[in-house]
């Protein structure tokens, strides 16, 4: 990945046009319950407010227009000069307009806040009433049902562990800036831009655990991956720019494998038997390689820049890989001589994935602007596309696929969308 960071993915801000200003953030909001006019509902929508609060009507442009405007000037990041352009022509064609979430509330009570311009994994959901993510110098618990936010982590200080266990670093970090996170169940999983690993169980008082996976100088956090074993212990993996990926063991606190790899490593993803992982990094091809062995099993020939983003289907057989030459691309393990489909975005890079944990939709996210919703049915060839304004934090399913959360990071509208999933209850709604 590029060395370039900082504390706002200001490398792309600064080319868009600021709508109104700077936002504020007050900490004494923690832990209350808000009211906020800002925010928006529904049936504000309904009403013809626009869904982030944006008043199109008191300024000089309309939204047709400025949205036409970013398509033009927003600058998509390439490793690969004219990766976007010439991936183009293999593009799969895919009807838009299907609806599989429609908005159901923005709240701009929380800010989400990105501190490097190509890592986008900052929104972690593990219920539709639980949503875990980087705002300012914290990580926060926000609850949509309750409309309330506490912190988590406070990452303004001194973080120390309040546990014993071999190989914590006692004396823990100051101000660590967090670059990439990770959920599931009762852990939480911080890394930093120094190779800083935050491990917090969700069920305890204060921080278990405090490490640096690496001591490189180029050593940043990329993302992090938390998955069960068959035994039932809870490990992570951990991709670093230092070439690493690293297995840690949570029921020993200590790491059990350490790969190395040509090339940077910007994300990593667990097969759902657990046998076979799916790296991207700085590099086009990307890999699958052996769980246990590390030795690579098979690479994948097709993107045109450097990868930043994968997950896999729950089925089991088909993965999908993300990149800055604006593409998805989706391979099938059975034949991986070639990738299956090839999904476009619309102006920049593909930064985050996911998949509903029914396999039934993909969401991937573009830095900015436009997340898309696939129709994994459909062999990906419908798609409901969410169109907003501001740079993408992150993007998250509740693991009921019920709920779709997108946060926005903008100097003045940041902001974290939620879309419900679309049911068709028509013998309720008669009854009603």
């Amino acid at each position: 990945m590029s060395r370039r960071s900082g504390y706002r993915a200001a490398e792309q801000e600064d080319r868009q046009v600021d709508l109104m200003g700077d936002s504020d953030f007050d900490d004494d909001e923690y832990g209350q319950p808000i009211e906020s006019k800002e925010d928006t509902s529904a049936v504000d929508v309904k009403k013809g407010k626009d869904i982030q609060g944006i008043p199109w009507d008191n300024l000089s442009f309309s939204r047709d227009r400025y949205r036409k405007t970013r398509m033009v000037q927003y600058a998509n990041f390439e490793n690969v000069p004219n990766s976007g352009k010439n991936s183009e022509k293999v593009c799969t064609p895919v009807d838009k307009g299907a609806l599989y979430y429609e908005f159901q509330y923005n709240t701009r009570s929380v800010k989400p806040t990105i501190l490097h311009f190509q890592l986008r994994n900052l929104v972690w959901a593990t219920t539709r009433h639980d949503v875990y993510l980087l705002s300012q110098r914290s990580v926060l618990h926000w609850s949509p049902f309750a409309s309330e936010k506490h912190k988590v982590i406070d990452l303004q200080g001194h973080i120390t562990p309040s546990e014993k266990h071999q190989g914590n670093v006692s004396e823990g970090f100051y101000q660590a800036q967090v670059s990439t996170l990770a959920v599931r169940g009762n852990l939480l999983v911080a890394g930093g831009f120094r190779g800083e690993l935050i491990c917090k169980f969700l069920d305890r008082e204060g921080i278990s655990y405090c490490c640096k996976s690496t001591h490189d100088d180029n050593g940043i956090t990329n993302s992090l991956e938390i998955f069960e074993k068959p035994s039932g212990s809870v490990h992570f993996l951990a991709s670093n720019n230092d070439c690493g990926v690293r297995d840690f063991d949570m029921e020993n606190f200590q790491i059990c494998n350490n790969f190395r790899f040509p090339w940077a490593v910007n994300h990593t993803s667990l097969s759902p038997d657990g046998k076979l992982v799916a790296i991207v990094g700085d590099n086009p091809e990307g890999l699958i390689v052996d769980t246990n062995s590390g030795k690579t099993v098979h690479e994948l020939r097709g993107h045109l820049d450097y990868s930043f983003a994968s997950a896999w289907n729950p089925d089991g057989w088909t993965f999908a890989t993300g990149n800055q030459d604006k593409t998805c691309r989706i391979w099938d393990i059975r034949n991986l001589s070639k990738s299956v489909a090839v999904l476009g975005g619309n102006m920049g890079a593909i930064r985050s994935i996911r998949y509903t944990s029914d396999g039934r939709f993909l969401a991937m996210a573009e830095p900015a602007d436009f997340v898309h919703i696939f129709d994994v049915g459909s062999g990906y060839r419908r798609k409901q596309v969410v169109d907003f304004f501001g740079e993408i934090s992150g993007i998250s399913f509740s693991p009921d696929t019920e709920a779709l959360f997108i946060g926005v990071h903008d100097r003045t509208y940041s902001s974290l969308l939620q879309y419900n999933r679309l049911r068709f209850y028509s013998y309720l709604d008669s009854a009603i």
